[in-house]
């Protein structure tokens, strides 16, 4: 896989590759009003409006396909972090994290990340090292597990 920066011209592609993803694996857990306010915030316009509000998104890249995307807001919280079916479970999470976790630290973040966890990625997030910080929650009618990871630099 190959990593790079995106772009804001990237923004339709990287919303084509999560909307699907959110519908499968996200929406079963939202009340109807959630799953609106959720695909909403996945469209093309959403993910424009996060790159000019300094939203920071990497791709990852199968032979110029894109197959993944990890998006950080405020250099801290793991915003977005989605990889394509046909490529799950082969390490591509974990490596576009690494990377983008990286590239926080080297920008000034103190080791210190936040992720408002889908209910089924939390298992992966606590095998990074991330913590709960409160029970599941509700809000709009869509249910995340707030989690923090401390590093110690």
């Amino acid at each position: 896989m190959k990593i790079r920066a995106a772009r804001h011209t990237d923004a339709e592609a990287i919303s084509q590759l999560i909307g699907p993803l959110v519908t499968k694996y996200i929406l079963p857990s939202c009340s109807e009003q959630g799953a609106e306010i959720l695909l909403r915030s996945m469209n093309r316009q959403s993910i424009e409006n996060y790159f000019r509000s300094g939203y920071q998104y990497w791709l990852g890249e199968v032979d110029n396909q894109l197959m993944a995307v990890i998006g950080i807001k405020q250099n801290s919280h793991l915003y977005h972090l989605f990889v394509a079916d046909s490529f799950q479970g082969s390490g591509h999470a974990k490596q576009l994290w690494q990377y983008a976790k990286a590239e926080c630290l080297a920008s000034g973040n103190p080791g210190i990340f936040t992720v408002n966890s889908a209910l089924n990625a939390a298992p992966v997030y606590r095998k990074w090292g991330f913590e709960p910080l409160s029970e599941i929650r509700e809000r709009s009618g869509i249910k995340d597990l707030p989690m923090r990871l401390q590093l110690k630099l």
